[in-house]
Parts: C-alpha cells; sequence; structure tokens
C-alpha cells in the first residue's frame, strides 16, 4: 500500500514538471509576454511616428529636402512593412534622378538592395547589386555598401546549405565583411557586430562573443540593434549548449523587436525553436505564431515559408502532450479504484484534469483554426500572385513585341531618310487605347480569379445604387478601385497612379461608394476583403 501511495505521488509530480526552466527564465518569458501584449501601444506609437516623417515628406519643397525626407521614411519601413520601403525606396531613386547625383542615386540603389534582401528577394537583391560601382562613393556608404553585401552572401549560403555553393558565399562574406570593418572606427557598432557574427560563422565561438558582448555594451543603441545582437548572442549559446543563457538572450531580442515595432525579425521564430527543442510546447506555440504574424505584415517570403513549416510540429507536439495527459489520467483512474482510501482525493483530481484537459483542447481547437485560416490565406495570395504575375509576364512580352516592330520600322525610315513617316509612326501610337487595353486585361483576369465579385459587391448596396456595366464592360472604375484593394493594394497613392487619377479623386470615389453602401462604413471594406476567390 505504501509502495502504490509513492509510485501514484512521483507520477504526479512527473506530470507537473516536465522539462522547466529555471525560475530567471520563467520569470523573462513572463516579461516577454507582457510586452507582445502591449503590440498595439508600440506600434500605434510607430505608426504616428511615420505621420508625422509622411508630414514633413508632402510638405518637402526643395528636391533636396524631398530626398532627405524620402530616406528617413525609407529607414523607417525598412524593418517594418516591405511595400512601404519598397515605394519609397524607388521613390527615392526617382529623386535623386532628378538631382541628377549620381551619388545620391547609387546610395537610394543600396537602400533598396537592403529592403529586397529583407523580403528574400535574392536573385533580385544580386542583380541589382551588379550594376553598382561604388568607387567614387564616400566611405560611410561604401561601407554600407559591403554591410549590405556581407548580409547578402550570410544570408544567401544559410539560404542554400549546401556543401559545394555556402562555402563560397561564406568567404565572399568574410570578404565584405573585411572591406566594412576596414572603413569604420574602432568601438563603431558595425564594426564590433560585423566582426562578431563573421567569428560566430566560422565557428570561433570565443571571438564572436568577444565582439558580439562589447557590441551590446555600447550606449545608445535602438531597439533594432539590441535585437540583433541579442539574437546572435542567443544563436552562439544555442550551439554552446548553455539553454538558460539562450532563451534568456532570445526573449531579450524578441523584448526589443516589439517594442521598436520592428517585423523583419528571425528572434520570435529562433526563441520558439529552441523552447521546442527544450520541450516548452506551450511558449514554443505562442511565439511561433507571433513569428508568423510578423512575417506576414512585413512581407518577408522566405520566413512566412519557414515559419509556416515549423508550425504544424510544435502544434502537432502539443497535441501529442494533451493525448499524453488523457492517458496518464486512465492510470491516474485504475489507481484511484484501488485505493479505496484515497477515492476521494482521487476523485477530485481526476476532474480537475479533465477540465484542465478540455481548456487545452479547445485552445487547440482555436489554434488549428487559426492556422487553416492562415493557410487559406496564403492559398488565396498564392492564387492571385500566380495569375497576376503570369498576367505580367504577357503583358510585358506584348508590349516587348510592339516595342521591336516599331523599332524595325523606325530603323527602315531612319535607313530610308524619311523623318516624316517617323513622326506619323510615332504619332499613330495611341496611348489611350493601351491604357484602355491594360484596363481589360486587369479586369479579366481579376474576373477570373473573383468570378462572383461584382455580384457580391452590388449586394452590398439597395437596387437602385447597384453598379450597371455598360456593354463590353466588365468592371467600371468603382469596381476596378475595389478590385485593386481585394488583391491587397490598400493605399490611395497606389491605386491614383494605377488608374491615373489624383489621390483625392480616388478618396472622393471611396467616399461616395460608402456612403451608398447599406453596409457601415467602417465593415465596408472587411466586407470587400470578405469575397472569395
Amino acid at each position: 500500500m505504501k509502495w502504490i501511495l509513492l509510485s501514484l505521488f512521483f507520477t504526479l509530480a512527473s506530470t507537473g514538471t516536465g522539462v522547466q526552466a529555471s525560475n530567471r527564465t520563467d520569470s523573462l518569458l513572463r516579461e516577454l509576454n507582457l510586452t507582445i501584449a502591449k503590440t498595439g501601444e508600440f506600434d500605434a506609437a510607430k505608426k504616428a511616428s511615420l505621420q508625422q516623417l509622411k508630414n514633413a515628406y508632402s510638405r518637402a519643397q526643395a528636391p533636396q529636402q524631398e530626398y532627405d525626407a524620402c530616406l528617413l521614411l525609407c529607414e523607417a519601413y525598412k524593418a517594418y512593412n516591405y511595400d512601404s520601403a519598397f515605394s519609397y525606396a524607388q521613390q527615392l531613386q526617382k529623386i535623386a534622378e532628378k538631382l541628377q547625383d549620381p551619388q545620391r542615386l547609387l546610395y537610394a540603389r543600396i537602400k533598396l538592395g537592403f529592403i529586397l534582401l529583407s523580403s528574400g528577394m535574392f536573385r533580385e537583391t544580386g542583380e541589382l547589386m551588379d550594376t553598382l560601382r561604388t568607387r567614387h562613393l564616400p566611405d560611410s556608404m561604401r561601407a554600407e555598401f559591403f554591410v549590405l553585401m556581407r548580409r547578402y552572401y550570410y544570408d544567401l549560403a544559410d539560404y542554400v546549405n549546401d556543401q559545394h555553393y555556402s562555402p563560397h558565399y561564406l568567404r565572399e562574406a568574410a570578404r565584405y565583411t573585411d572591406s566594412a570593418v576596414a572603413l569604420y572606427p574602432e568601438n563603431h557598432f558595425q564594426r564590433l557586430s560585423c566582426l562578431g557574427y563573421k567569428f560566430f560563422k566560422q565557428g570561433n565561438l570565443d571571438s564572436a562573443l568577444h565582439y558580439l558582448n562589447r557590441t551590446i555594451a555600447l550606449p545608445g543603441l535602438s531597439f533594432h540593434e539590441q535585437a540583433m545582437i541579442n539574437a546572435n548572442l542567443g544563436n552562439i549559446y544555442v550551439i554552446k549548449k548553455e539553454y538558460d543563457k539562450a532563451v534568456e538572450l532570445l526573449a531579450g531580442s524578441a523584448m526589443a523587436d516589439a517594442k521598436g515595432s520592428i517585423k523583419e525579425t528571425t528572434a520570435a521564430f529562433n526563441l520558439a525553436s529552441l523552447l521546442f527543442q527544450t520541450g516548452d510546447i506551450k511558449n514554443a506555440s505562442r511565439y511561433i505564431e507571433r513569428a508568423i504574424a510578423d512575417a506576414t505584415f512585413y512581407g518577408a517570403r522566405q520566413r512566412k515559408v519557414q515559419v509556416s513549416a515549423i508550425l504544424p510540429i510544435i502544434e502537432g507536439e502539443r497535441f501529442s502532450a494533451v493525448e499524453s495527459q488523457k492517458n496518464r489520467l486512465f492510470v491516474y483512474l485504475g489507481i484511484a479504484t484501488f485505493l479505496l482510501a484515497a477515492s476521494i482525493v482521487l476523485s477530485y483530481i481526476i476532474l480537475k484534469q479533465v477540465r484542465k484537459l478540455k481548456t487545452a483542447q479547445n485552445i487547440i481547437t482555436r489554434a488549428h483554426h487559426r492556422q487553416r485560416e492562415i493557410n487559406d490565406k496564403l492559398l488565396e495570395s498564392n492564387k492571385i500572385k500566380e495569375e497576376y504575375i503570369g498576367y505580367c509576364f504577357h503583358i510585358a512580352s506584348a508590349y516587348i513585341e510592339k516595342i521591336e516592330k516599331l523599332k524595325n520600322q523606325v530603323d527602315g525610315k531612319l535607313n530610308d531618310h524619311k523623318p516624316a513617316e517617323i513622326r506619323f509612326i510615332v504619332n499613330n501610337i495611341n496611348i489611350k487605347q493601351e491604357r484602355e487595353e491594360l484596363f481589360r486585361n486587369f479586369d479579366r483576369i481579376f474576373l477570373k480569379i473573383f468570378p462572383n465579385f461584382v455580384a457580391e459587391f452590388n449586394s452590398f448596396f439597395r437596387e437602385e445604387d447597384q453598379v450597371r456595366l455598360k456593354d463590353n464592360e466588365l468592371l467600371n472604375t468603382d469596381l476596378r478601385i475595389y478590385a485593386l484593394f481585394r488583391i491587397g493594394i490598400s493605399e490611395n497613392e497606389k491605386i491614383a497612379r494605377i488608374l491615373e487619377y489624383s489621390v483625392n479623386t480616388i478618396y472622393a470615389y471611396k467616399t461616395k461608394i460608402r456612403n451608398k453602401s447599406i453596409v457601415p462604413n467602417d465593415e465596408f471594406e472587411n466586407r470587400i476583403m470578405q469575397i472569395k476567390i
């Protein structure tokens, strides 16, 4: 009887303990959870600061002022949102071209390269970097170019992860690291962090720790800089198998990311992976969902695939843990029936565990629903991208053929010394017709993806306010504005550029449409996004 009671005690104790982190680690994870809960506040502050920068940009008059304001916006968005960062980087190039300043134009392309790389677009980054000639740039800009190239090759080596190609990429990364280090002062953040990461990738962990600890001790580091260095330090301690220290550093990195509204990040993903390895499935699930949310918000393609791949594994382990608890309950029940004297106590414990089990199952069910929604959105996004990529290639091919035909005609007329006929050919190009053809192609592809869009759109209005399309008309301006919105182009500036209207006109169209709708104004755009492919 005594032996059975002892066995029951140790069995109960084993289910409650599992693999636990130290008190310090538990405290840090609680602090991290509280910080993540305040993400809305941090993001609101980020949006307010971005709005101030946008206001300054809109007030800029001289091209020099416009360039400086656009550069600040590009910097502010580069680790926050890919689409906006990409848009401002392209605008920065246009301003530099207007200024006719080759140095500023090269610098704008360096900024664009960083943004492309952050989104996982390796080919596009490499093609862009191959066009840059930085020999005559100031040392500060050349150093930034070298830092970008070292990251490009390090990321490429990690992505390829191949015994044949990766060593070459690592050598190139080390070479660019040395070039960058030579241009920075002794205690500069970039110099110390680049050296630390170089030694880390070479397997010299002691030297890596030396430089990274010097880096994190620098005064006045931004949240982004703190997050990067803590993440690198955490990865070193993972390799050293000092998991408590690694969790502490990766949690600190994730907190800095949250406070700085940094969405282009790997800290939450690395922390979730480590906690999964050490058996903390609950927190691993929480942080992998956070990593997915950040990657989706930023638009980092390779990271969305990376984190989405590990989520089902973590959730599967979580479900297995629940099932394991369920099996143990049956054991407890058998022991409880045998131990008549402890039946009341054991019944109470069993009921309590069953309640916990039901709660856990409900949490898992909700998590699976969330994952299914995420997968549906990813499938929808991929479907739209596939259709429009094919559409873009088709349109580009058609325009190339037209340009080639025009070139051949002009070449022929030039050889025949007939400039008047060249003018006739040029004047015969109907830009309006080309634009209308572009819109017709867009409408056709869109309605192929969303065949019920017009009918569902009209269902949001009274009959007299519904859209009536003309003969041979697929979409009109009202429908086209919200067709662009449905495929993810929500900014009025972008819609205005595509449709050749002013921003104010687009705003007026949207206001008029919402005011006619029977759907409340604050729900209208959500209802548009619910229209299925």
